[in-house]
């Protein structure tokens, strides 16, 4: 080395020029081992390299949230580009000319896909399945399992505490699912009439289109026949169902959302399929296309409402990955159990004693906030997560995108887009892309009026048929609140702080629900009316229900 060189070779002149050496080497040296001073015995500081290092960790901690974001918003330009394009290039490929002309080949270069292709279909995972590989979103997850522990110990102990035993009775799951074979037979009945008529009417349609006289009467003609199986044969049929045998409200809620389900997918098959046909036999293309009655089964099994011939798939299925969600919506299920068995019983079952006052509601809507949030999360995380990507796993379904990071939203508008992507889909082609086409592009607000009109009309619907009585709280949320939240809070809100409204807001709007409803509930059980006329189906018992206690 260059010290020893100089040791060597010393000479009485030569010192200058030994230092000279040894400082250049040192310049040459990276800066952290130039920086490491030496001890008086020849090693190095221990002290100061736990220091450097210490001070290298600081420096990396603060360039990795930069770093990250950079990659994830890179990443994400990447997948939206790669997405477009690949859209673009499905779209375009039936209306590129023939190659061999150049003149064609230019006028193929200046060719633009239309501005909308419909929902595109591609192979991703859940966004909960990914988050879930970090450890710690999982351990998010593992304290909520912890939170489901505590509550079957709290009943536990003051039901032995109370009887002297312990109490492993389920009486609210076993009425709330009562009557499970007459849900089962209207369901089979329900699915059948949805794969024989909607593909039947469509089928004979399509046929006799193409060789119709009469076109306009033809389609009138099937279209009504269509309507009226919507109507009277999904709709009442179903409802009438639910009412004449007094179902219990869990087995209402998978009667009537099948309905809804049925009646949406049943619709996109036509809608999807009519434009097909329009052009086929304007084109005069051969054979009308009619869809395989396979295709029309598999879309009704199908974690989506957005009708396509084919799907992405997935090449196995992973039987230990459905068996895992299968037992997380068990697990949610028992979890709902005892929130509102430890929560929301005790608060509401002498709720009908009490004088109605301003209050009492105030401190039970700020009671039923944490029952009613734990609830969204429960009915969020087993059906949109488990429930969904369990038929998606079984029938290969490859596209497991039914929700987006709502949690992260700092606009209503933007919340209403993430939540629910299967439903927010069949909104956006079918009732504001459709309003749009009839209307005109200058009516986005009244579009996005009738959307919000069509969307509270049938959780509304729902919850009137599944609790038996008319007390139009979720209404009135969804087009007072709802609507103003969407134009307040929009997507020009970015800061943290308008995640912090958008949160506080969804928080104070499951406590009034909880509570108003609970409260209905137990007024129409504990006030019942003996000769009731119409307008006491439209008045809220809870109001008054004290004065008959």
């Amino acid at each position: 080395m260059a010290g020893e060189d100089c040791v060597r070779k010393r000479q009485p002149g030569s010192t200058m020029t030994c230092s000279t050496s040894e400082n250049e080497e040192m310049q040459r040296r990276p800066e952290g081992e130039r920086s490491l001073p030496n001890s008086s015995n020849g090693r190095v500081d221990v002290d100061h390299v736990i220091t450097r290092k210490m001070q290298l960790i600081a420096e990396a901690e603060q360039l990795k949230p930069a770093f990250m974001k950079e990659v994830d918003s890179h990443f994400t330009e990447f997948v939206n580009s790669l997405v477009a394009k690949s859209a673009l290039l499905d779209s375009s490929s039936s209306l590129l000319p023939d190659p061999c002309s150049e003149k064609d080949i230019h006028k193929a270069k200046t060719l633009r896909a239309p501005p909308e292709h419909g929902k595109i279909f591609t192979a991703r995972r859940s966004l909960l399945d990914e988050l879930f590989e970090v450890s710690h979103i999982r351990t998010i997850y593992h304290m909520f399992i912890a939170l489901l522990i505590v509550f079957i110990l709290s009943t536990l102990l003051v039901d032995f505490i109370d009887e002297g035993r312990l109490v492993l009775g389920f009486d609210l799951l076993v009425f709330v699912f009562g009557k499970l074979p007459v849900v089962f037979c209207t369901w089979l009945c329900m699915f059948s009439a949805a794969v024989v008529v909607p593909y039947g009417l469509f089928s004979r349609w399509a046929k006799g289109y193409s060789t119709s006289s009469h076109r306009v009467i033809h389609s009138i003609f099937y279209g009504t026949l269509f309507t009226l199986f919507q109507t009277v044969g999904l709709g009442l049929g179903s409802t009438y169902v639910t009412i004449a045998y007094a179902l219990p409200p869990a087995s209402r809620f998978i009667v009537i959302l099948e309905q809804v389900r049925l009646v949406m997918k049943a619709h996109s098959f036509v809608r999807e399929n009519i434009p097909k046909v329009l052009s086929s036999v304007k084109e005069k293309a051969g054979p009308v296309p009619v869809p395989r009655i396979t295709q029309y089964l598999y879309f009704l099994f199908a974690p989506t409402l957005i009708y396509r011939d084919n799907y992405p798939r997935n090449p196995t299925i992973r039987w230990g990955y459905v068996a895992t969600k299968f037992a997380q919506v068990l697990g949610s299920l028992f979890y709902a159990y005892y929130i509102f068995v430890r929560l929301c019983i005790p608060q509401f079952r002498n709720s009908s004693q009490e004088t109605f006052n301003l209050r009492g509601l105030v401190l039970c809507i700020f009671n039923s906030i944490l029952p009613g949030v734990l609830i969204l999360f429960l009915v969020f995380f087993a059906f949109l997560h488990c429930w969904l990507n369990a038929f998606a796993e079984m029938l290969r379904f490859a596209d497991r995108m039914f929700y987006k990071d709502w949690w992260n939203s700092t606009s209503y508008a933007n919340y209403y887009r993430t939540w629910n992507v299967v439903v927010h889909d069949w909104l956006y082609y079918y009732a504001y892309r459709d309003f749009l086409w009839f209307f005109g592009k200058k009516f986005k607000a009244a579009a996005m009026l009738s959307v919000f009109t069509v969307s509270a009309a049938v959780h509304e619907y729902v919850l009137i048929i599944c609790f038996g009585f008319f007390y139009p709280v979720l209404f009135c949320l969804f087009m007072c609140f709802g609507m103003v939240f969407n134009f307040i809070l929009n997507d020009r809100r970015k800061g943290p702080i308008w995640n912090v409204i958008m949160w506080t807001s969804l928080f104070l709007g499951q406590g009034v629900i909880i509570c108003l409803y609970s409260q209905e509930w137990y007024a129409r059980q504990y006030c019942p009316l003996e000769n009731p006329t119409f307008l006491d189906y439209l008045k809220p018992r809870s109001w008054s229900c004290h004065v008959q206690m």
